[in-house]
Formats: C-alpha cells, sequence, structure tokens
C-alpha cells in the first residue's frame, strides 16, 4: 500500500512542477516562438529599427502594467490607469512650462494623490477595488476635458529638454525603453528582496491569514494603488515628451492592455502569484502581435483588437487549468 502512495505523490508534485513553469514561462516561450514566426515571415522583422520600435511602443503600457502587477498580486484591480495615463500626459505639457522639474513632478504629484485617494476608499472604506477605479475612470477623464476644453485644446510641451528624454535615446533605443526596463528592474527588487514586497504576495495569498500574521494589510492595499498611480502618471508624462504634447484622448482602453499583458505574463487575477518578468514579456507579447499585424499591412486594426481578445481567452483558461493542476 505504501509503495502505491509515494509514485501516486511524486507524479502529483512533477504534475505541479510542470504547471507552476508553465504558468510563469509560458509567456516567454510564446513570445520566442514568435519572434521565431516572424524572421522567418517578414525580411524587415528582426531588423533593429524594428525591434526598437517594438521597445519604445511597450514601454509606455509596460510602465502602466508595472503598477498594475503591484494592484492584482494583492488581488485587487484599477481600472483608472487609462485616463490617469491620459492626466499625466497633460499634466506634463502644462507643467513643462516651469521646466523639466515642472514636467516630471506636477503630473507624479497629482496621479500619485489619485492612487492614493482611490487606495484609502479600498482599503480602509472597504470598498470593491472595480466599483472605486471605475468611478475614478470616469472621473480622472472627466477631468482631462475640463482642463482641455472638452478635448478642443492639446496643451504642448514647452520643455526642450522634456521632449529629448520622450524623443531621443542611447545607442538607438528610446529613453522611454530605457526608463521601462529600469522600473521593471526596481519593481523586481522590491517586489523579490524587500520585505514590503513579500507583504504583497503574502495579502494576495490570503488576506486573513495575513492579519493573523499581523502584518499592515491595509497599509499594504493603500501602497500598491498610490504605486499604479504614480506608473500611470510617469508613463503618461513620457508619452508627452514623446509625442511633444499632452492629448487628452490617449489611454482609452490602455487599463485593458495593461490588465492583459499582467494576466498573460502569469500573474494570477486572484493575486499572491505573479511576476514583473512575466508581465514584460506579456506586454512585448501582445506589441510584437501588433507588430506582425502590421507587417502583413492588409488587415484592418480591428482585427487587432480580436486577436488580442482571443489571445487573452486562451491564456486565461490555460492558467485556469494549471492554478487547478497545482491545487490538486
Amino acid at each position: 500500500m505504501e509503495k502505491n502512495v509515494k509514485p501516486a505523490a511524486d507524479q502529483r508534485a512533477r504534475r505541479e512542477r510542470i504547471a507552476s513553469i508553465l504558468q510563469r514561462y509560458g509567456a516567454a516561450v510564446a513570445l520566442l516562438i514568435l519572434l521565431v514566426v516572424g524572421a522567418f515571415s517578414f525580411p524587415t522583422f528582426l531588423s533593429f529599427s524594428n525591434l526598437s520600435n517594438i521597445l519604445t511602443q511597450s514601454s509606455f503600457p509596460l510602465i502602466v502594467a508595472i503598477g498594475m502587477t503591484f494592484v492584482i498580486l494583492t488581488g485587487g484591480i484599477d481600472l483608472s490607469v487609462g485616463s490617469v495615463f491620459a492626466l499625466g500626459g497633460v499634466l506634463a505639457a502644462e507643467g513643462s512650462g516651469f521646466g523639466f522639474a515642472g514636467a516630471i513632478a506636477l503630473p507624479l504629484a497629482v496621479c500619485g494623490a489619485i492612487g492614493l485617494f482611490q487606495g484609502l476608499l479600498v482599503a480602509y472604506a472597504k470598498m470593491a477595488p472595480f466599483i472605486v477605479t471605475l468611478a475614478g475612470l470616469l472621473a480622472v477623464r472627466g477631468l482631462v476635458l475640463a482642463i482641455t476644453s472638452g478635448g478642443a485644446t492639446t496643451p504642448l510641451v514647452k520643455s526642450a529638454a522634456f521632449s529629448a528624454v520622450g524623443q531621443n535615446g542611447l545607442l538607438g533605443i528610446h529613453w522611454t525603453a530605457v526608463i521601462a526596463i529600469v522600473a521593471v528592474i526596481l519593481g523586481t527588487v522590491a517586489l523579490t528582496r524587500t520585505r514590503a514586497g513579500q507583504s504583497i504576495f503574502a495579502v494576495g495569498g490570503s488576506e486573513s491569514a495575513s492579519m493573523f500574521m499581523g502584518l499592515p494589510v491595509a497599509r499594504v492595499k493603500l501602497s500598491v494603488y498610490v504605486v499604479s498611480g504614480l506608473c500611470a502618471g510617469l508613463a503618461g508624462a513620457l508619452n508627452a515628451g514623446y509625442s511633444s504634447s499632452g492629448v487628452p484622448t490617449v489611454g482609452v482602453g490602455l487599463e485593458l492592455s495593461a490588465i492583459s499583458a499582467v494576466v498573460i505574463g502569469g500573474t494570477l487575477l486572484v493575486g499572491g502569484r505573479g511576476s514583473l518578468a512575466g508581465t514584460l514579456a506579456g506586454v512585448l507579447l501582445l506589441s510584437v502581435i501588433q507588430n506582425m499585424i502590421n507587417q502583413v499591412g492588409s488587415l484592418n486594426s480591428s482585427v487587432q483588437a480580436v486577436v488580442s481578445g482571443v489571445f487573452l481567452a486562451i491564456v486565461v483558461v490555460i492558467q485556469t487549468v494549471l492554478a487547478r493542476s497545482q491545487r490538486l
């Protein structure tokens, strides 16, 4: 009897390890496969200019997705990031009249405060994150329209130094991409090497158990919404520098793209498990899909949404199966 129990336990442990590996690294594997397919399908796909363009276009949603990862790891959600992204761009353009510092400080201060307010409602007022951030999505978008006269005006960036950050780069790679990668590295260190990061995973894994352990659950949940607000504001500010203006209509649907990238990267929507490396792979995967569709040329823009939606649905189903395999 005991001889039969041990092989069964070994098989179960092996199945759990395989499921865990697939969940963590599935996006990276899919990304490598797409890169190979793209290399054979399109002559210019692996050219430096095209890869640099993919990195540049990925940098803004990646920074937003970093903040979203922090939130989802606690079991929350932030639907306001698209609107906060637009607000960050408008405020950066307005603040650029006071130089480089004003272009950075104003959007970070305001967008961080928005994240703080939403975090207070979620963490201390015990309101549902979906409702709070959905209200934030609408309210912040309304604020953007109010600042820009209903979207009729587009404030221009007045600081040449700030525009240079968005438009120039190092060795052919835009500074926005460099900043995004640095943010991934810093975020990874914060999540894996600090007590605060471990608390985020603990709260997402089991809020009640975290309370029994004496962790400051409310403070942890508050902090991740502040991080999300800061990331969305920073991404919006960098986008304003890239385009030399604060376009009030940008960021529509960005929250869905960020959530998609986080989930595709292996972070569980229920929280407690995930990584920023996976989020990076998820963002790049979506960008590569978009780039390949653009390379085809004959497909209209709606195809991208269909492909991304179907791909996300497949990934969610696979992740659900893998998560159940690890619990069995």
